[in-house]
């Protein structure tokens, strides 16, 4: 993570690293954010494959639901790119919290992201996040 970074920073997850992060025993690592927003879709999609990883106690997982369509530059990338549902979702609504962080393991989403001027992380950046953290 980038040493600018601020403390508290809320997060958008993309479904790959809430399922990652299950699979090692590590989604409390995402308590240390005051927010983790989960579009619909990728809730869904998590809930489906890892149910546990939406279970944690220590996290304030907040589901949330974009109301308005995709804005048209987020409509090309998506389409140019092939993102999936979650993922333009994900970036949607990272796109309504400025300054937010969007996790995602996805390298398409990723592109997308760096060209919305979002920032992103994927799950090694969670891990190395927290031991830097201590």
């Amino acid at each position: 993570m980038a040493g600018n970074e601020p403390a508290r920073q809320i997060v958008v997850c993309d479904a790959g690293p809430l399922i990652h992060l299950d699979e090692v025993g590590c989604v409390e690592l995402l308590a240390d954010f005051p927010q983790v927003l989960v579009p619909e879709a990728v809730w869904d999609e998590v809930a489906k494959h890892r149910p546990n990883a939406l279970t944690q106690s220590t996290v304030h997982f907040h589901k949330v639901t974009p109301t308005e369509a995709l804005p048209p530059e987020l409509d090309v990338l998506s389409r140019l790119l092939g993102l999936h549902r979650g993922e333009q979702e994900a970036l949607h609504v990272a796109q309504t919290h400025p300054g937010c962080l969007v996790l995602t393991d996805d390298t398409a989403a990723r592109l997308a992201a760096r060209n919305l001027g979002l920032m992103t992380h994927g799950t090694i950046g969670v891990l190395l996040r927290s031991i830097r953290r201590k």
